[in-house]
């Protein structure tokens, strides 16, 4: 059997026990530390008797308890699921009960916390989708996806697609013993592998971010130039908030040698301001998804001040086949447009549910060498004559006014082509007439004097009349965001006072 991500832990904390593993809450923990917190959590873990054939729910926030005990599982090659602890009650029973676990955990606080009870059971009337068809034998994390559509899908990893990842992540960050490396994200989110995981497995320090203090611009800069970070990744909205956080002070973080943007697009504002913020690094726009991991790069030369209109999301990386399908399923070939089609090596086999599977995880022909399991985006991207891919919307981003069918994606980028905008959103909400109309709703840069009529007249030009917003809201607080980061388009309000609508 292949060695596990605890394997190569272990292997780093008997190299290098001094080194640190952890920078939590202004403190350092050495690997000999974590190792032994890891060691303590096993115990506690095999203690509890739990049942052999099943997986384990882990319930846990962000910290190094939490991560001890992630590691206690992979030692233990216990299957786990950890889904984002800002799930209602009753989702996380109905996701903890489908992966069959036989008991939810959770670390207590502090480093002589014992393991315990989760505060969520599985829902025994929820029907186990555990043994999955094809095996436990090689399953070690189940993450879920954002649940946009409903109940989040579990997404299985094998120690095999993780192993290829945190191998191909370190040797491209340049990861490795000393390296410090920034964690944004969530504990449940995929960045996490290259963040912590990769991390921990070539020797480096994993700076962890307080989630109860991610949305404080102020405490980022100051953890990321005190501990002279070398390598950040995270969604669009960290960059924002360092942007802001440092304009009036003028801070840099010259230590940063690579940018990572990812999880949602970077609007063009942001990605100006970056060489500034951060004068010594590389910035790099990485794609994927949870059931795929990373799958496309692309590296911005930004040393002229140029800044694309559209972020490209870059081109393969190696031993990943991308393909682009028209609406019939044809392969467009050379440059053109249509939904992207991936497979990686560090792709899921497909979801713990496998009635879920029909549709997303599709058989295609590979290079004439046989079949190849891939995965539907749902992004619909254009291949340019150089290869390289730019996103143009989603297909379930498509709405329909008028008898017109429309992107939101599209009329959002329009709109983030003015230099004042900072975040945009656009919904469609129900017309007695059309069927649908759109709404925009748009935070501008503070003190701009941007209103709904400058959004109108910007959108000449760039816009066909149907796609025109039917409603613009200018707001002066950021976006609702899901626990990742992204912009949350469920908990924008639809418009109801005409008095707080311009246009």
């Amino acid at each position: 059997m292949s060695e596990s991500l605890a394997d190569h832990f272990a292997q780093q904390a008997e190299r290098q026990p001094e080194a640190p593993a952890l920078i939590w809450d202004g403190r350092a923990i050495s690997y000999g530390e974590l190792q032994e917190m890891a060691s303590r959590a096993h115990a506690e873990l095999e203690a509890l008797g739990l049942p052999a054939d099943r997986p384990v729910g882990l319930q846990a926030r962000k910290s190094p308890e939490a991560i001890a005990l992630i590691l206690a599982c992979l030692k233990a090659q216990r299957p786990f699921l950890l889904p984002s602890i800002e799930l209602a009650p009753e989702t996380l029973a109905k996701l903890f009960g489908q992966a069959g676990a036989g008991q939810v955990v959770s670390p207590a606080d502090g480093p002589d916390g014992a393991v315990g009870p989760g505060e969520v059971a599985p829902d025994e009337a929820t029907e186990a989708q555990w043994p999955p068809a094809g095996g436990v034998g090689d399953i070690a994390f189940m993450l879920t996806t954002s649940g946009s559509t409903g109940l989040p899908k579990i997404v299985p990893l094998s120690p095999g697609a993780i192993h290829h990842f945190t191998d191909w992540a370190a040797s491209q960050f340049e990861i490795g013993p000393g390296t410090k490396v920034l964690n944004y994200a969530p504990l449940n989110f995929d960045l996490c592998l290259l963040d912590i995981w990769t991390t921990l497995k070539a020797g480096g320090c994993v700076v962890l971010v307080d989630q109860a203090k991610a949305t404080h611009g102020g405490y980022l800069a100051d953890l990321i130039a005190d501990n002279e970070v070398d390598v950040v990744q995270s969604v669009p909205m960290l960059y924002r908030l360092l942007i802001d956080a440092t304009r009036e002070s003028g801070g840099r973080f010259p230590s940063v040698k690579q940018v990572i943007t990812t999880g949602d697009k970077i609007p063009a504002t942001s990605l100006a301001q970056l060489p500034d913020l951060f004068p010594n690094a590389r910035v790099f726009n990485v794609y994927g998804c949870t059931e795929t991991n990373d799958s496309m790069m692309h590296e911005f030369d930004l040393s002229g001040g140029e800044v694309p209109a559209k972020v490209p999301i870059g081109h393969p990386l190696p031993d990943v086949d991308a393909r682009v399908e028209d609406e019939d399923g044809a392969p467009v070939e050379g440059a053109g447009t249509g939904e992207l089609l991936v497979w990686t090596p560090f792709q899921t086999r497909g979801y713990l549910d496998a009635a879920r599977n029909e549709g997303t995880f599709v058989s295609r022909a590979d290079d004439g060498q046989g079949e190849r399991t891939y995965y539907r985006t749902g992004d619909i991207v254009r291949r340019h004559e150089d290869g390289l891919l730019t996103l143009e919307g989603r297909t379930d981003f498509y709405v329909k006014g008028g008898g017109v069918r429309v992107s939101t994606q599209v009329v959002e980028q329009a709109i983030e082509e003015h230099p004042d905008v900072v975040e945009v959103a656009v919904i469609a909400v129900p017309d007695e007439m059309a069927g649908s109309k759109l709404h925009a709703v748009v935070l501008p840069q503070p003190d701009s004097g941007f209103n709904g009529m400058t959004v109108r007249k910007h959108l000449v030009g760039r816009l066909a009349r149907t796609e025109m917003p039917g409603s613009i809201q200018i707001v002066t607080e950021p976006l609702p965001k899901t626990s990742t980061g992204k912009i949350d388009r469920k908990k924008i309000a639809p418009p109801q006072d005409r008095s707080r609508v311009a246009g």
